[in-house]
């Protein structure tokens, strides 16, 4: 109680000089402009001497929030924070146009302001600004979080993600890495010919992918809507109309709980190439994941939580199958037998069993047994054809398909399969996703008859990859949770 009375004393107090700027005119002026910012400053007076700049006679403008300050009697130190860094400034009375240290000494951790003055190198060697005239520009009616501990409190961090940028500047450097990494991955598309889209987020068909849905409604069609859950079925549209290389990196919805690894709202890469299959796309993913995070991080390497990854390396590939069967000490063959199935999924608690396929079974062994132990990159391959209904059937075994899903650090990265453009057989897998949803499967797709329709124009053979944005930089940041990537995570109302 008394943390809360002290800060309202501070925000009365702030508000009282607020009051103050305002009786003096525009208390919130938009007329000062900045000509660098702080590492800028010192990229470019890097290896100067402290008399070789005072021989440049630089007169800079700088802005930025105060973070920290030693005021004294007619001369005092500041620090600003830009978007780049911070740098210092040396305010003194004899500096500055009358009055104006008075005020300075007023202002409060926190505030943005404006400097103009020249560059000097202070005894200690640090680049400073010798302040002549200083103007505030926002005045900050909250006080900071208290400097030495910061934002410390995770779930404030998430609620409050300006302050966490503001007081903690690891936070900032992850996002400045998802940016670059995003951008690193577009321009590698471009560079090989990909041509980027954008297709509708709110669909008025399930399809695309296996996942429970956000519904909502358009009252001038007075229809029922949907957000998507992939934008896969309109990708592949495209492939039809001759985009033969085509990707999207935008957001997908997925009505599920939230974790480390789950945000409702979440970004994906989907990607597609025609005249390709998908251990094409695995290959080209080794390459995109190599030239990505050396641009971003300098390295192929990365190390996390003492296990070390090469990107530079091929990775390791295993079928789903054999995967399973290692984890069990069983034959491969013996996850043929449905009793084998049945009885090694009630020993670990796998529901529903009467409801699942063979292939259901398999996978959610899979999912309970092997998942979150693969560590090093490895691709997975040989999916059962019931979850995988948009897939192409493998020519030697058609109850799998040409589908793999990549696996780094014990998360799924990627999904990627060779696509079915079969419009009778992928008809057929519809019939059979609509029949499940029937029996209360939420997350089983619907008959899209549209997309049937436009697979019999004809779709080229193609393969395509999903590539989970959030855990790519999750993996390559080093963050624990995907909330440490997400700006806005989903929360829980307070």
């Amino acid at each position: 109680m008394t943390e809360n009375l002290s800060e309202n004393d501070l925000i009365k107090q702030r508000r009282s000089k607020l009051e103050e700027l305002r009786n003096r005119g525009n208390a919130y002026p938009n007329s000062f402009r900045r000509d660098f910012l702080s590492q800028d400053l010192k990229d470019q007076c890097e290896g100067l001497s402290k008399e070789d700049l005072e021989a440049k006679e630089m007169t800079v403008s700088v802005a930025g929030r105060i973070m920290l300050q030693r005021i004294m009697g007619k001369a005092s130190f500041i620090t600003l924070q830009d978007m780049k860094g911070q740098i210092q400034a040396y305010v003194r009375s004899n500096d500055l146009p009358e009055g104006q240290y008075d005020d300075f000494k007023t202002w409060d951790l926190g505030d943005i302001v404006g400097i103009k003055g020249k560059l000097f190198l202070t005894k200690t060697g640090e680049l400073t600004v010798n302040a002549e005239s200083i103007e505030m520009l926002t005045k900050s009616l909250r006080p900071l979080p208290e400097k030495h501990s910061g934002l410390v409190d995770t779930e404030q961090r998430y609620r409050k993600r300006y302050l966490d940028l503001i007081t903690n500047p690891e936070s900032l450097e992850v996002f400045k890495k998802r940016s670059q990494i995003i951008t690193a991955i577009r321009e590698y598309f471009i560079d090989n010919e990909y041509q980027e889209v954008e297709t509708p987020m709110m669909h008025s068909i399930l399809g695309g992918a296996a996942a429970k849905p956000f519904a909502t409604h358009h009252n001038a069609l007075d229809m029922d809507l949907y957000l998507r859950i992939a934008p896969e079925l309109y990708l592949k549209r495209l492939m039809v109309g001759g985009i033969e290389k085509v990707f999207e990196i935008n957001r997908n919805f997925r009505n599920e709980g939230l974790s480390t690894k789950h945000n409702p709202e979440f970004t994906m890469l989907e990607y597609y190439t025609a005249y390709a299959d998908y251990n094409d796309q695995m290959s080209f993913i080794e390459d995109l994941l190599k030239v990505v995070s050396e641009k971003v991080l300098g390295t192929s390497k990365i190390e996390q939580d003492g296990t070390s990854y090469d990107f530079s390396k091929s990775f390791e590939r295993i079928s789903l199958k054999d995967s399973v069967a290692q984890k069990l000490s069983a034959e491969p063959t013996s996850l043929d037998n449905r009793d084998f199935l049945l009885e090694t999924a009630k020993k670990y608690k796998i529901e529903d069993l009467d409801d699942l396929s063979d292939g259901k079974i398999l996978f959610e062994l899979f999912e309970e047994l092997v998942e979150e132990e693969l560590m090093h990159p490895t691709f997975v391959t040989g999916y059962p054809k019931d979850v995988s209904p948009l897939s192409r059937s493998s020519d030697d075994d058609p109850s799998v398909v040409d589908r793999f899903e990549l696996f780094i650090g014990g998360k799924e990265i990627a999904n990627g399969f060779s696509e079915l453009n079969d419009p009778d057989d992928q008809a057929d897998r519809f019939r059979e996703q609509v029949e499940q949803k029937s029996k209360g499967d939420e997350e089983a797709m619907e008959f899209d008859s549209d997309y049937v329709e436009a697979l019999e124009y004809g779709l080229p053979p193609c393969a395509g990859v999903g590539i989970g944005i959030d855990r790519l930089v999750m993996l390559l940041t080093g963050a624990k949770s995907i909330r440490d990537v997400l700006l806005f995570p989903q929360m829980k109302p307070k």
